[in-house]
């Protein structure tokens, strides 16, 4: 039963990682439009505005900021996206690519996607 498990989980995380390859060959930040990539772990969520050309963070966040360190359900991800949204609007970014690094679009990813939308930032 063990063995069974185990396979399982390598083929989940096999076609997690296939599907990070293939979003990330398709998309790239830039200048103008950054990307916005999201990292989702069992706890947290980690946020990151990247500038693909130079290779550098414009914007970061995640639900283990100091002071907040709540865990990353559904209504702190909502919270975490405005806030990434405000930070967005003052280092004046109105535009991103959203990388979902793999993740599916749905729970936590999906709001932190709408908390982003809702402060004011175009995807």
């Amino acid at each position: 039963m063990h063995h069974k498990k185990k396979k399982k989980t390598a083929q989940r995380i096999g076609l997690k990682l296939r599907r990070k390859r293939r979003l990330r060959a398709k998309i790239s930040g830039s200048p103008v439009r950054p990307r916005l990539s999201v990292f989702r772990s069992a706890k947290h969520i980690y946020v990151q505005v990247i500038d693909d050309t130079t290779g550098s963070t414009l914007v970061s966040g995640s639900s283990f900021e100091k002071g907040k360190h709540t865990v990353a359900n559904m209504d702190s991800c909502a919270q975490i996206g405005k806030t990434i949204g405000q930070r967005c609007l003052e280092n004046n970014i109105n535009e991103i690519v959203f990388d979902k690094n793999g993740n599916l679009y749905h729970g936590r990813v999906k709001a932190l996607a709408d908390g982003v939308r809702e402060a004011g930032v175009k995807f």
